[in-house]
């Protein structure tokens, strides 16, 4: 059998690809940023931190003679990703992106696009008062001068200052369910939702509650990624690592 496939991870989807070629017998690496202090960890090996930019990457692809890369970082975790279409060539290793798809409005729904949370911010004055923040920890300074509104922030880990001067903060984990996020709306008051387009069914609970209740949600756009084979779908990318990455293994095997 080949060397190991090396999964860029921290999403649903990259532990149940990980689950399913442990299971095969596969060898798996698994590797976290390490942003979460305590991440759901995935089946078969697994690595916390980072490689130290593409040429670190390159050279442990080489030294661990990883078969395979599957990329299946979070949509908007732009640094790893531009790592790996640039390491993966160097170190002769095929690269796969598994990315979930985005979001789609449905009727009912009172979308509002942007392209990052600066403009995000912008808009919220226009749009509430009361505002149901779920773009994660990381980037919250940009809200931190819009005065005119209050944030839930909801998040997994506890995030750092500046955030914004009339805001709460609560840690929580989906999935979410819609009855939960409704009575989260109704109990805060909330008349605006602001998120990224994180794309997947465990975090989408928060547009139908939003459509429900009939608020406008603020949509930051997914960043621009670097052109490499993608699929969006586990099965997909299963399909691609036994044919691809790993001559000889057939699931179920």
């Amino acid at each position: 059998m080949s060397g190991p496939v090396l999964i860029l991870g921290g999403t649903a989807e990259a532990r149940e690809l990980a689950a399913a070629l442990d299971a095969d017998g596969v060898h798996v690496v698994s590797s976290l940023a390490g942003r979460v202090s305590r991440p759901r960890l995935p089946a078969g090996e697994v690595r916390i931190g980072g490689f130290g930019g593409p040429e670190g990457l390159a050279s442990w692809l080489r030294e661990r003679g990883v078969s395979a890369v599957v990329d299946a970082t979070h949509p908007f975790a732009q640094r790893i990703s531009a790592s790996a279409a640039r390491a993966c060539p160097a170190a002769g290793v095929e690269l796969l992106r598994l990315e979930r798809p985005g979001w789609s409005e449905r009727p009912g729904d009172s979308w509002h696009w942007v392209d990052d949370l600066s403009q995000a911010a912008e808009l919220v004055p226009r749009l509430g008062r009361r505002v149901l923040l779920t773009t994660g920890r990381q980037g919250l300074a940009a809200f931190a001068d819009v005065d005119s509104a209050w944030f839930l922030i909801r998040c997994v880990d506890q995030p750092e200052s500046p955030l914004p001067p009339h805001s709460e903060v609560l840690l929580d984990r989906g999935p979410y369910e819609l009855s939960g996020e409704i009575e989260l709306i109704d109990r805060h008051g909330i008349d605006l939702v602001v998120t990224k387009d994180s794309g997947g069914r465990h975090t989408s609970a928060k547009l139908d509650a939003a459509r429900e209740r009939g608020l406008p949600v603020v949509v930051v756009r997914r960043p621009a990624r670097p052109t490499v084979p993608a699929v969006v779908t586990v099965t997909d990318a299963l399909a691609w690592v036994a044919r691809a990455a790993q001559p000889g293994y057939r699931r179920g095997v």
